[in-house]
C-alpha cells in the first residue's frame, strides 16, 4: 500500500518520524511536504496529498501541521476526499470505520510522536464497515459532487 504524507515547516521532524514508522510497517510512502523549517504553506501539502488521494496516485494519507486543522482543510476541498483531524486513537479508528476517512490529520504541536504513531496505527488497522454507515458516507458524497443535499433540502 502506498501513503502519501504531507507536513509544513512545523511538522518536519513529526514527519520524518511517520514516514519511517510506516516504513517499518511494509507501506510506501511518498512524500509530498517540506524538509525545511522555512515558511511553508500547509495548503499547497494538503492539497497536494489529497489530489495524489482521489486520483489513486496513493491509497491513503496523512498530513500533518501545527494543529493538523488546517491542513485537513485544504485536503477537504479536493474531491472524493474525507480528511478527519484526531489527536486520539478512538477517533482516529472509528473515521475509519464509520466514515470511511482517506487522510488521517493531526498537530504536531498537539500530540507527540508516540502518540502520533498509535494514532496512525489504530486508522491504518481499522476497517470500513459499510452497513448501516454507507447511506451517511453517500451523503458525503452528495455534497462533495454536487454542494447540495437533497435530504436536508427536503
Amino acid at each position: 500500500m502506498k501513503i502519501g504524507i504531507g507536513n509544513d515547516h512545523a511538522a518536519v521532524e513529526m514527519k520524518n518520524i511517520i514516514k519511517e514508522h510506516l516504513e517499518e510497517r511494509g507501506f510506501e510512502v511518498v512524500n509530498f511536504g517540506t524538509d525545511s523549517s522555512e515558511s511553508f504553506d500547509y495548503p499547497v501539502a494538503g492539497y497536494q496529498v489529497g489530489r495524489a488521494v482521489a486520483s489513486g496516485e496513493v491509497d491513503l494519507g496523512v498530513l500533518i501541521c501545527g494543529t493538523g486543522v488546517g491542513i485537513s482543510l485544504a485536503a477537504n476541498k479536493v474531491t472524493g476526499v474525507r480528511a478527519c483531524v484526531c489527536s486520539e486513537p478512538y477517533t482516529a479508528k472509528l473515521s475509519r470505520m464509520h466514515n470511511n476517512t482517506n487522510i488521517i490529520a493531526f498537530g504536531a504541536r498537539v500530540v507527540g510522536s508516540e502518540l502520533a504513531k498509535m494514532i496512525v496505527d489504530e486508522w491504518l488497522d481499522a476497517e470500513y464497515e459499510g452497513g448501516r454507515h454507507q447511506r451517511r458516507v453517500d451523503m458525503l458524497t452528495e455534497i462533495d459532487e454536487t454542494g447540495a443535499l437533497a435530504a436536508a433540502e427536503a
